[in-house]
Formats: structure tokens, C-alpha cells, sequence
């Protein structure tokens, strides 16, 4: 594909974006924001983004989209429950940290469940159903955003590495299925999570030696 074509398809894109994606894409980048800054706010602006893109995935017959941003939607109201948690002393009970070698073995295994269910179900939902799914690269997006999701509303630094991978998977994957200001989107958001990632393997790290 020539870059005249790729260009021409962007412009398109943009062009069809409805107000709905707007306001998705505008209020998914201040969830990002606010998640890297460790506010609260994540929460609420991410639930008004997943919602809006339930719908519109929906809407488009984009079932592997539909379904990440459901479980977005319920990650949300669990993060923000987590979030909220204080002790005695109203200090915040989660807390930055890193996963140990158990932890990280288990999120290894939970992407991996995710992304063989995904796949098969998304190979079998294409033939009736799901025409525009591109299985193979669906559950891969899909399964690095499920793990991704349930550590952030842990505060786990390694979320962030996730992102990245669920990033980088969508960048094309919206792009292939017309939906190019979400592409945009998401190249934004794979910028942000590298700075997200510095900022908290530096408030990890900062606990880690306190609680030593």
C-alpha cells in the first residue's frame, strides 16, 4: 500500500469520524492522563470512553472491540473502588508497585487464556457474525488490554508495559477498519504510556525504598 493511498484513506477517515469518536478519543486521553499523574480522575473520564466505544464497536460489528471496552467498563468501576480505599489514617491503601516473579508469571498466563479464547471465538463470530474481524490480531490487542486493565487498577508498574503492546496493536488494527481518528488515538496513547511507565517505575521504585 502506497503512502498516496494510506494518506487518502486518513483523510477519508477523519472526514467520517463521528462527534461520538470525538468525544471518546478526547475523554479516553484524559483518562491516560490522569492515570499517569495517579489521580483518581482516571476512572471517571475512562468510564464516559469505554461506554461511548461499546457503542460504537457495536454499531460497527466490531465484537472484539465491543468486548474489551465492556470489561474496560467494569475495570473501571473496580479501579476507581480500589482507588478510593483509605485506612485509618486516610493514606491510600493501594499503592504503586512492582510485580514479583510469581505475579508476573500469573499475568503471563492470564494474556495468554484471554488471547486463545479470544481467538477462537473470533475466528468462529467471523463467518456469521463478526465479519471484520481479524482474529489473530483482535485477541492479541484484546488479551494485552484485558492484563493491562486489571494491574492499573492495582497499580501495578507493569500495566504500562501492556499498554504499550495494546497500543501498538491498535495503531493499525483501527486504522484496517476505517476507524482512523481512534488509530490517531491510540499512537497518542502508546506516547503517553512510555511517559506513564517512567512516572510510576519512579513512585515504585521511591515506595519500594521507603517501605524498606
Amino acid at each position: 500500500m502506497s503512502f498516496e493511498i494510506i494518506w487518502q484513506q486518513f483523510v477519508e477517515g477523519m472526514k467520517e469520524t463521528s462527534w461520538l469518536e470525538y468525544i471518546a478519543v478526547f475523554t479516553g486521553i484524559a483518562s491516560v492522563w490522569f492515570s499517569r499523574l495517579e489521580n483518581i480522575w482516571v476512572y471517571p473520564t475512562g468510564l464516559f470512553n469505554t461506554i461511548i466505544y461499546v457503542y460504537i464497536s457495536t454499531k460497527g460489528n466490531l465484537f472484539g472491540e465491543a468486548s474489551v471496552n465492556f470489561y474496560y467498563t467494569i475495570m473501571n468501576v473496580y479501579g476507581w473502588i480500589l482507588w478510593a480505599k483509605k485506612d485509618a489514617q486516610q493514606n491510600h491503601i493501594v499503592k504503586i508497585e512492582f510485580l514479583n516473579v510469581k505475579q508476573w508469571l500469573q499475568q503471563v498466563l492470564f494474556f495468554a487464556f484471554f488471547y486463545v479464547l479470544i481467538f477462537f471465538t473470533l475466528t468462529y463470530l467471523k463467518k456469521s457474525f463478526a465479519p471484520g474481524a481479524i482474529p489473530w490480531a483482535d485477541a492479541f490487542a484484546s488479551a494485552t488490554a484485558y492484563t493491562g486493565m486489571g494491574l492499573m487498577a492495582k497499580k501495578k508498574v507493569e500495566s504500562w508495559y501492556w499498554w504499550i503492546a495494546t497500543n501498538i496493536a491498535s495503531i493499525p488494527l483501527y486504522f484496517v477498519k476505517h476507524y482512523v481518528f481512534t488509530s490517531v488515538y491510540y499512537f497518542i496513547l502508546l506516547i503517553m504510556a512510555f511517559f506513564g511507565l517512567v512516572e510510576w517505575m519512579k513512585k515504585g521504585k521511591l515506595l519500594s525504598i521507603v517501605n524498606i
